[in-house]
């Protein structure tokens, strides 16, 4: 019985760092989307077809490992909600869980441009995401992903029973966990 929570939001909008103070308080292992994507683009830097391959080959292995050792784990993730591989990857991972008895919780996250762009050149952010280090670069690559990707629901579009929206524009990373183990009764283990 392994329970997996994916806290899903679009980029600078602050998944690592509340995914990493929910690892703090509740004791889950945590894999965010970027420990599989940095290692990826280090090995196959020129290589798009072999760098997702291994990125998502990763992030299967961890799952997998997670499952078959019952160490309960936090995801984090971009979902596009107009991208129909999206939805269904996030489906498989929740049937994937609850298969085994475990508990399956989405965290969505929101927040205003103007912060997640204060946000995407923070230390801790550059620090984790090396590939984040071109601040010119990213910025421009958040603002154009608006276009292209839709990473924020519409009211009342996800479904999930062990779900929560949180717009933390004007909230601290310690508040937003506290919402979320309030919410689940996530208590450390």
């Amino acid at each position: 019985m392994t329970n997996l929570i994916v806290i899903i939001g679009p980029q600078a909008v602050g998944k690592m760092t509340v995914a990493e103070k929910l690892k703090e308080k509740i004791g889950y292992s945590l894999m965010t989307n970027h420990d599989s994507i940095e290692v990826a683009l280090k090995i196959f830097p020129n290589n798009e077809k072999a760098k997702w391959k291994l990125k998502s080959r990763i992030r299967e292995d961890v799952f997998q490992i997670s499952l078959e050792n019952n160490i309960d784990i936090i995801f984090t993730y971009i979902l596009d909600f107009d991208s129909k591989e999206d939805i269904q990857y996030l489906n498989e991972l929740k049937n994937k869980f609850e298969k085994t008895g475990g508990k399956f919780y989405l965290i969505e996250l929101e927040s205003d441009l103007k912060t997640r762009l204060e946000r995407n050149g923070t230390p801790h952010r550059l620090e984790s995401k090396p590939s984040k280090k071109n601040i010119e670069w990213s910025n421009k690559e958040l603002i154009d992903s608006m276009d292209k990707y839709r990473m924020n629901s519409k009211e009342n579009e996800v479904k999930f029973d062990n779900y929560i929206k949180i717009n933390n524009t004007n909230l601290e990373p310690f508040d937003v966990t506290q919402i979320i183990i309030d919410k689940f009764n996530l208590n450390k283990i």
